[in-house]
């Protein structure tokens, strides 16, 4: 059995956007990357929390929430190495998540992903999300975006 660690932040410093970014690029399906001034502005004077979680002191994933409307968390970004995959890493980062956004006062969290990512989408079944809105994409299947919530108080 491997040490799992998951560090919790709720403010984005510039080293953690710097190891966040680096962690990107290290992700395949990660076909846009952002800035850090993506970042930055997507996340400023917002509630937050971003997690990274490491696999024996190394670095295997992160995953970002904020809020933009009260009661509603918005599970923005993660995602998992390749080589750390089939661990239950990104099962972890979630469950670690909604226990932190109830804590926080949350009452609902929102996820979004595509219908090409099959294993986030069962992932996110299994874990009692429903999903709740469709943003279709005029050309491919693949590219349509699953809007998926779940009620957590």
């Amino acid at each position: 059995m491997y040490t799992t660690t998951i560090e919790r932040h709720t403010q984005l410093s510039d080293e953690l956007l710097q190891s966040i970014i680096k962690l990107t690029h290290q992700v395949p399906e990660f076909d846009s990357r952002y800035s850090a001034q993506d970042y930055l502005q997507r996340l400023n004077n917002k509630p937050l929390i971003v997690q990274t979680i490491r696999i024996e002191g190394e670095l295997a994933g992160f995953k970002i929430g904020y809020s933009e409307q009260s009661g509603l968390f918005y599970s923005w970004l993660g995602a998992i190495l390749p080589e750390f995959r089939q661990l239950g890493l990104a099962k972890a980062l979630l469950n670690d998540q909604e226990s932190w956004a109830r804590e926080n006062g949350f009452k609902t969290m929102e996820v979004r992903t595509y219908n090409r990512f099959a294993a986030m989408l069962q992932m996110l079944i299994q874990q009692g999300y429903k999903i709740s809105g469709l943003q279709k994409h005029e050309l491919e299947i693949n590219d349509n975006k699953l809007i998926l919530n779940k009620t957590i108080n």
